[in-house]
């Protein structure tokens, strides 16, 4: 006789049904509790108060102290300028405010496309992450010889055009916690002694010129140029970058690549300042 009951898989649940909802241990370690979620947090929220750490685990500020300190000390966290904690180099870059990128990108994703196709060159979209910038999105040139699609890459601020740009609008002593603190001894980013005031004389000079210059310093056989991006109270959200082989860099400055990427940003910092969602 034909068997017309319905066939389940080895995880005996039905076709479409969910997953069932993961048990709570039957012994739970609170603190690594507590750490983990702290850990979801960050991931999940790219920054994180301590005041608001103590509130979401229900903690007394001391307490979500200490968690904090030992995800400092292993390297999955570490405080920016403002003193909030960000993921650290043990997780990689979080986001920096999920709402806010999504809303950047979408924002800057036909400006990027504008410049690309006049250009013929890949242009690039991040924001900054303590030291450490993300590549929110890419739009590639046609050319044969061009850079590839950075979307999601990470990469030491200091070394990036869009990154360097950022930087430089940064107070003095923000940069000395951001590259001179115990935070950059523990997350690797200390800028050696013998290399730091050429690092501030270089972003004096982004100041002056009003844009950053990357030549094969994150990878070999590609330049960049950046210029940051600013909301309409005049802060810092991001950069704008264009990216070529090295071997044309050259040709497309002197072609008016400064002009087209400030242009460029221009557009897109008035759609930013008339977007009421806008980051404050």
């Amino acid at each position: 006789m034909q068997n017309n009951q319905p066939t389940f898989k080895a995880t005996g649940r039905k076709p479409g049904q969910k997953k069932p909802v993961q048990k709570r241990p039957t012994y739970p370690i609170e603190a690594v509790d507590n750490a983990l979620q702290l850990l979801q947090l960050l991931r999940d929220g790219g920054a994180l108060r301590l005041k608001d750490a103590a509130e979401e685990l229900e903690v007394a500020p001391s307490t979500a102290h200490r968690l904090l300190s030992m995800l400092v000390y292993r390297g999955f966290a570490v405080q920016d300028e403002t003193r909030r904690y960000v993921p650290g180099p043990a997780m990689g870059v979080g986001p920096a405010g999920l709402s806010w990128t999504r809303l950047l990108r979408s924002l800057a994703q036909p400006h990027m496309e504008l410049l690309s196709a006049q250009l013929n060159e890949t242009v690039n979209l991040m924001v900054r992450v303590g030291t450490k910038v993300r590549f929110l999105a890419s739009v590639e040139g046609n050319n044969v010889l061009r850079v590839g699609d950075r979307q999601g890459t990470v990469m030491p601020a200091n070394r990036t055009s869009g990154g360097k740009a950022m930087l430089a609008e940064l107070e003095p002593q923000t940069l000395d916690q951001l590259f001179r603190s115990n935070n950059a001894d523990i997350s690797g980013d200390t800028i050696p002694d013998d290399e730091y005031p050429d690092f501030l004389r270089e972003l004096e000079s982004i100041r002056t010129n009003g844009f950053a210059a990357n030549f094969e310093g994150t990878e070999d056989g590609v330049s960049a140029l950046g210029v940051a991006l600013h909301n309409r109270h005049g802060q810092v959200v991001g950069a704008i970058t264009v990216a070529t082989p090295a071997t044309r860099f050259r040709s497309v400055f002197d072609a008016g690549l400064v002009t087209a990427l400030r242009e460029t940003c221009r557009q897109l910092e008035i759609d930013i300042a008339a977007n009421p969602a806008e980051r404050d």
